[in-house]
């Protein structure tokens, strides 16, 4: 990231940590998409329209449970009351939308 502000001295660094060809040719790092996996995922519960919960989950865990856990969380209980849901989305990975009407 300096070598274009300060090209000589960091070709004589750029030497020094023992590489032989000039730090202007080599190659920037390669992207390796095993470094973004993850094992968990965030799931932003809605009730009518707004945030109310984010659920870390497994991604191996189905709708249903999702769902499930969606309905359990303290703050969507709140919101929710005794009311039983008119509709229920769920966009796989990403969010559950709870849909209440009065």
């Amino acid at each position: 990231m300096l070598s274009p502000f300060a090209p000589h001295l960091t070709e004589e660094l750029w030497q020094q940590l023992g590489h032989s060809d000039t730090i202007h040719v080599d190659h920037w790092p390669q992207w390796d998409n095993q470094y973004l996996q993850t094992d968990v995922m965030t799931i932003i519960v809605q009730v009518n329209g707004k945030l109310r919960a984010k659920l870390e989950v497994s991604k191996e865990t189905t709708e249903d449970e999702i769902k499930k856990l969606a309905l359990a969380d303290d703050n969507v209980k709140v919101f929710v009351g005794n009311k039983k849901p008119t509709k229920m989305i769920y966009i796989p990975g990403r969010l559950v939308s709870i849909v209440v009407t009065e």
